[in-house]
C-alpha cells in the first residue's frame, strides 16, 4: 500500500465500453432449453429449438465482432 496509482488503471478521460442491452442471450437460452428438451420428448421441439438458436447465435456473433471493430486501436 504504497499510495502509488494502480498501474493496471485506464487512463483518465479513456471510455469504457459497454455493449447495449439485447435480448439475445435470453432468445439464445430460451432456443438452446427447447432444443435440449426436445431430445427427450419430441424432434418437432428439437427443430423449434434450432430454428430459433441458430440465426439468433449467428446474429450475436456479428454484432459482438462489430462491436469491438468500433473499439480504438489498441483497445
Amino acid at each position: 500500500m504504497s499510495g502509488e496509482p494502480d498501474s493496471d488503471a485506464s487512463p483518465a478521460g479513456e471510455q469504457i465500453h459497454i455493449p447495449g442491452p439485447s435480448l439475445l442471450p435470453l432468445l439464445l437460452a430460451v432456443g438452446l432449453t427447447l432444443a435440449l428438451v426436445g431430445i427427450t420428448t419430441s424432434l418437432v421441439l428439437t427443430g423449434v429449438g434450432l430454428v430459433i438458436s441458430i440465426p439468433v447465435l449467428v446474429r450475436w456473433i456479428r454484432s459482438a465482432r462489430a462491436d469491438v471493430a468500433e473499439l480504438p486501436p489498441g483497445h
